[in-house]
């Protein structure tokens, strides 16, 4: 299993053996110079100069330059051999301006023969740099954050060569302990104000707790940066890697750690461990003179880039597991020790943190450990899924929480409400401590829900399913008694390895699976890669608009052998059973029509071979293009069912990108425009007698989910912790009032309806949410 870190578009580390240490000779004799220069007992700035005048000698380039980034986004000229001294503290671009803004915006490499001509090129007349054509410039990273770049530049036309490439990003991996050094340009953290402060975030463990704060800084810091032999470091790797597994194996020992959840998500991450390309990857840099805690500092501070461009939680989730496997490793090297590992710890605490690995979670001492408050988070990490299975309150996205808290401050965490009170007043503290028992009833309320069918008041039946993309996923079918899996995404498959699974590989996981989900009905969903969802063995073309780009049922289509190993691994793992099979971001019938002709020769391949073909087989299609809408007469004769992706449905129909953080708020899938082609949808498909569902988002929000309902849809497919609040929301809706209101609002000239399905949720008893449920 491997995933691309390298930070360089998603392509796997070339294979093949590793590379001589003769053959980085050169950047290893530039390191140690520059590391002479770092000790010398000059002034900061000195340093810098002399640095960047080193490097500008070395690489043969005639401008070398050093850009640090200020608060606002703002890239100051800090240094420069070459330009006009002059502009160095004068000159100021904004992140994403000009060449060097935009490898401060994307974090990778730009490589340009003649960049004047280069339409992302931004002109400042002050520097005189007019008189070089070729460009190179590399991020300086640190701590995953992108603190400066570093550029070189040449009169000549001349595209730069590997090694100058790989040089350049050496030097920043040492100009990014430079620049930390200097205090006016580390990052200033804001002193918590005495005075008591709400943070809100986004619940990824239910429950509340107030505790002691614990602030969870790693900050391992690298100190030996250059290594004179390269063998000895890798040596110095592979130990610590041994010792790393061996305490990933002590975890699963733990008696708390059953078969269940908790088992499998150690087990996944004993995986992440034995990554061949992360390993590989950090060899290679090794090789490149660094030392062998520089080497996964460096690889982790890509990775981290990497993270910031995606959008596609599950790939950030894995990427998050190696960054945790990376600080662990340098825990190793560096002999530093782990913050949960420190004397000092409260009776109770609650950690504030970044981001945490699962393997973190456990290092705590579960009796002490009350809560855990995330800057960053996703539902659907190992860490999330591991805290929710031990009863650990969780929070995510709570922007600057490290800023605003100091260890030893009270917080009370309101996970249902996806709050955070930092140094609550006493009136605050003493309603909070008596809430939580109130709390713990309805929480017990909600979870007596859990077996009740899934029946409105007025007795309409809704199939609640769950979304899945791998076998440990299958575990929530009976925790949370859904009804199937609606959604099975099986591109996740392919992209947590080093190589293309081939035929039989993937008939075993698509058997497994069936076999685990015990005769609930099991969508699975072909290939949707593409986009930001990049198969790290397979290289694909940059694209300027990929979310529309060459992805999904486009990919398969264009890559036929693919797509024929996908289906004839279905049909093979069904043997006989039910086999349901959904084609992604079909946009038109014509396409579905190819993709139905490839799934008609394997079931005539399988027949021919004397194998069992599935019964029945019942094949749908994702809307997720609103141009298949205008075409549905004839797509509704072709299919079974059809999925709605309401995620890529509202952006393209609004032409609104869900990943800019700028549109956020831009449009609303509550508003008149969207719901009204939901309710048509609905209508239609009711009519030709065809199953309809939704597998995005909207399914997962009881607001949402309630909306939902009064529109028409009767199969809503889920993420598993939000399974128990839409649970509770059919069971107190009444499909025919709420479908009467909707009616007239329709029509109406407004942003959103929110508001209005808000105030009618509680006007009419709905389960919003768990305070609304009756104590037993």
């Amino acid at each position: 299993m491997a995933i691309p870190v390298d930070g360089r578009g998603g392509g796997a580390s070339p294979a093949g053996p590793e590379r001589r240490p003769s053959e980085f000779t050169p950047a290893r004799r530039l390191l140690r110079r520059l590391v002479e220069i770092m000790a010398l007992p000059i002034m900061w700035q000195e340093r810098l100069d002399r640095l960047v005048g080193l490097v500008a000698s070395d690489l043969v380039a005639e401008v070398c330059s050093v850009y640090a980034r200020r608060p606002g986004d703002i890239l100051e000229l800090f240094s420069s051999q070459g330009l006009n001294l002059t502009a160095v503290h004068l000159t100021r671009l904004r992140v994403g301006e000009g060449l060097v803004g935009q490898v401060a915006l994307d974090g990778e490499v730009v490589n340009v023969s003649d960049a004047k001509q280069d339409p992302r090129f931004a002109y400042r007349p002050e520097t005189g740099e007019e008189a070089y054509s070729s460009l190179l410039g590399a991020p300086i990273v640190r701590d995953g954050q992108i603190i400066g770049v570093v550029v070189v530049q040449n009169q000549a036309k001349r595209v730069y060569a590997e090694d100058e490439v790989e040089a350049l990003q050496i030097v920043a991996t040492l100009l990014a302990e430079v620049l930390a050094s200097n205090p006016d340009l580390s990052r200033e953290r804001i002193s918590a104000p005495a005075s008591p402060i709400r943070l809100e975030g986004v619940r990824l463990s239910d429950g509340a707790a107030i505790a002691e704060a614990l602030p969870h800084r790693t900050g391992i810091k690298v100190t030996r940066v250059v290594a004179d032999d390269p063998e000895v470091e890798v040596r110095r790797l592979d130990k610590a890697i041994a010792s790393l597994r061996a305490s990933v194996d002590a975890m699963l020992a733990l008696p708390e750690i059953d078969t269940g959840e908790q088992r499998e998500v150690l087990e996944a991450y004993r995986m992440f461990a034995r990554d061949a390309g992360w390993l590989r990857r950090m060899r290679e840099v090794i090789q490149t003179g660094l030392s062998a805690e520089a080497a996964v500092k460096q690889v982790q501070d890509q990775t981290r880039l990497r993270m910031a461009h995606l959008t596609d939680d599950y790939l950030r989730e894995r990427l998050l597991d190696l960054v945790d496997l990376a600080d662990r490793l340098l825990l190793i090297l560096t002999g530093g020790m782990s913050p949960a590992q420190a004397e000092d710890l409260p009776e109770s605490f609650i950690v504030i943190a970044r981001s945490l690995g699962p393997a973190e979670l456990l290092d705590f001492d579960r009796k002490r450990l009350a809560g855990i408050v995330l800057e960053e988070g996703s539902p659907t990490a190992h860490v999330t899924i591991l805290a929710r299975a031990l009863g650990i309150p969780m929070l995510g996205r709570v922007e600057s929480a490290l800023v605003h808290v100091e260890r030893g401050d009270l917080i009370a965490l309101d996970g249902q409400n996806g709050l955070v009170y930092v140094r609550p007043s006493e009136d605050v503290e003493q309603a909070m401590r008596l809430s939580l028992d109130a709390r713990a009833a309805r929480k017990r309320a909600f979870a007596g829900l859990r077996h009740e069918p899934s029946v409105t008041r007025d007795g309409v039946s809704i199939r609640l399913m769950l979304n899945a993309a791998f076998l440990i996923d299958i575990d929530h079918l009976e925790a949370v008694n859904a009804d199937g899996i609606g959604l099975y995404r099986t591109e996740l498959g392919f992209m947590v390895r080093d190589r293309y699974p081939d035929v039989h590989e993937q008939e075993k996981t698509y058997a497994a699976v069936m076999d685990a989900a015990n005769g609930k009905p099991v969508t699975f969903r072909t290939l949707d890669v593409g986009s930001d969802k990049l198969l790290p063995y397979w290289k694909v073309p940059r694209e300027e608009n990929p979310a529309m780009g060459w992805r999904a049922i486009r990919l398969s289509l264009d890559r036929p052998a693919m797509l024929r190993d996908q289906l004839r691994a279905l049909v093979r793992a069904a043997a006989g059973r039910p086999l349901r099979i959904m084609f992604p971001m079909i946009a038109e019938v014509a396409e579905l029509d190819a993709a139905l002709a490839v799934l008609d020769r394997e079931l005539d391949r399988t027949r021919k071979a004397g194998l069992p073909v599935p019964e029945p087989l019942q094949v749908g299609a994702m809307l997720e293009v609103p141009a298949l809408y205008w075409q549905l007469p004839a797509l509704l004769k072709r299919v079974d069912f059809i999925s709605v992706g309401s995620n890529d449905l509202g952006q393209f129909l609004f032409a609104c990108d869900r990943g800019n953080p700028e549109l956020i708020g831009r449009y609303d899938a509550l508003s008149p425009a969207f719901l009204t082609f939901l309710r048509d949808l609905v209508l239609r498909c009711r009519t030709a007698g065809v199953e309809l569902s939704l597998c995005g988002e909207m399914a997962s929000r009881p607001l949402e989910a309630m909306t939902l309902i009064g529109l028409g849809f009767r199969n809503l497919s889920l993420m598993p912790g939000d399974f128990d609040a839409v649970k509770a929301v059919v069971r107190s809706v009444t499909c025919g009032g709420l479908a009467s209101y909707l009616d007239r609002l329709y029509e109406l000239p407004v942003h959103s309806l929110r508001a209005s399905l808000r105030e009618y949720g509680m006007d009419h008893g709905v389960y919003l949410n768990a305070s609304s449920i009756p104590l037993p």
